[in-house]
């Protein structure tokens, strides 16, 4: 994450969500263009206070993202998690914003963890 917070580091874009402007993050995503493609980007990490969840931002972020995405070319949208019941409530979320599977990399993480591969076409 130090990495991504590097001023002017291309490699990198974060959005973050406020709480109605009184201060306070609530959420944020961090994506990037996927490296040696065309158009294709990395939604590396996002994250929302479970304060909130629920209410809107998770989708809010991925709008937004999805917006920065398309002014910059993106054709396709990539997204790594784990198999486990664990990001279950996880998946859901990806798939209520029309995230589907693209691939599943059996064993990846450990025996019996998956590692699953969505995807979004812009």
């Amino acid at each position: 994450m130090d990495l991504a917070l590097t001023p002017n580091n291309p490699d990198y874009t974060i959005l973050v969500a406020d709480r109605d402007g009184t201060g306070g993050i609530v959420g944020y995503v961090c994506y990037g263009a996927t490296p040696m493609t065309e158009g294709t980007y990395d939604l590396y990490w996002i994250a929302s206070d479970p304060t909130v969840r629920g209410q809107g931002v998770g989708a809010s972020l991925i709008s937004g993202m999805e917006g920065d995405m398309r002014r910059r070319g993106a054709r396709i949208i990539r997204v790594e998690t784990s198999a486990t019941e664990a990001y279950g409530p996880t998946r859901g979320f990806y798939a209520s914003m029309k995230y589907k599977e693209e691939s599943r990399f059996r064993d990846f993480y450990k025996v019996g963890d998956d590692l699953i591969v969505l995807a979004k076409r812009l």
